[in-house]
C-alpha cells in the first residue's frame, strides 16, 4: 500500500513587484513542498486573500502600497493566528528585523539572497521554528557590543545560565546523555533545553549551535 505525500504548503505571496513575484515564485514552485497559490501586489491584498484562501504561509514584501508587510503581518496574526508570516525585504535593518517578529513574523530573509535562504525559511516557518537570515546574528551581537562599549542599557541575556552550560556542553561535542549524567537532569530534560537554544537563537542543528558557541567565546575553535 503506498502512502500519499504530505499535502505541499500553500503560499500566498505579496510584493507590488510583479517581476520580484515571477522570480520567488520560480524559487517556491520548483520544490515539491512548497507551492504558491495566491499573488498579492499590496499589504490589503493580501489581508484579504489570506482571509478566503486556503493558505498555510505568507510571504509579505516589508514595503508595499496601502498596507505595508508588517502592517499586513500584524492583521493577518490577529485575524489567522494559525497562519505563518515570512518578511521579504532588502533591508538589512535590526529595527525592521524585530519589528517584523513583534508582529507576528516567523523569519526575516533577505531579497538579495532569497535564492539561498528563502526555502529554508519556509520550511522553518512551516516546522513553527524561527529563520534569522545568517549575518543577522553577527550584526546583532556586533551592535550589542557597541552598546555596551557606550555605556548604553542592554538587553536582558538571550539564554538562561544553565542554557548556556548545556550549549557549551553541547558544542564541545557530548551527547544528551553525557550532558545530564554531569549536569544531573535527564537526558530528555537536556534535549528540551537544546530545542529552546535552537529557537531562541534561530539555530537548525549541532553545527550552528557550535559556531554560535565559537562566536559568542563558550568554546575555542
Amino acid at each position: 500500500m503506498t502512502t500519499q505525500a504530505p499535502r505541499p504548503a500553500r503560499i500566498l505571496l505579496a510584493d507590488d513587484h510583479a517581476l520580484v513575484r515571477r522570480g520567488v515564485r520560480l524559487i517556491l514552485d520548483g520544490e515539491p513542498d512548497l507551492t504558491v497559490v495566491a499573488e498579492a501586489g499590496d499589504g490589503a491584498e493580501a489581508v484579504a486573500l489570506a482571509k478566503r484562501e486556503d493558505v498555510d504561509l505568507a510571504v509579505l514584501d516589508i514595503a508595499m502600497p496601502r498596507l505595508t508587510g508588517l502592517q499586513a503581518a500584524r492583521e493577518l496574526s490577529r485575524l489567522r493566528p494559525d497562519l505563518r508570516i515570512l518578511i521579504l525585504t532588502m533591508y538589512d535593518n535590526e529595527q525592521y528585523f524585530f519589528e517584523a517578529l513583534k508582529a507576528g513574523a516567523s523569519g526575516y530573509v533577505l531579497k538579495s539572497v532569497a535564492d539561498r535562504d528563502l526555502v529554508e525559511a519556509c520550511r522553518a516557518a512551516m516546522r513553527d521554528e524561527s529563520f534569522i537570515y545568517p549575518g543577522a546574528i553577527t550584526t546583532l551581537i556586533r551592535r550589542y557590543l557597541d552598546r555596551a562599549r557606550e555605556g548604553e542599557s542592554l538587553p536582558e541575556r538571550a539564554i538562561t545560565e544553565r542554557e548556556e552550560e548545556i550549549l557549551k556542553l553541547v558544542a564541545e561535542g557530548h551527547t544528551s546523555k553525557e550532558i545530564g549524567d554531569m549536569l544531573v537532569i535527564s537526558a530528555k530534560t537536556v534535549e528540551r533545553h537544546r530545542a529552546n537554544l535552537l529557537q531562541k537563537l534561530g539555530l537548525r542543528d549541532r553545527l550552528e549551535l557550535t559556531r554560535y558557541a565559537i562566536r559568542v567565546g563558550l568554546i575555542e575553535p
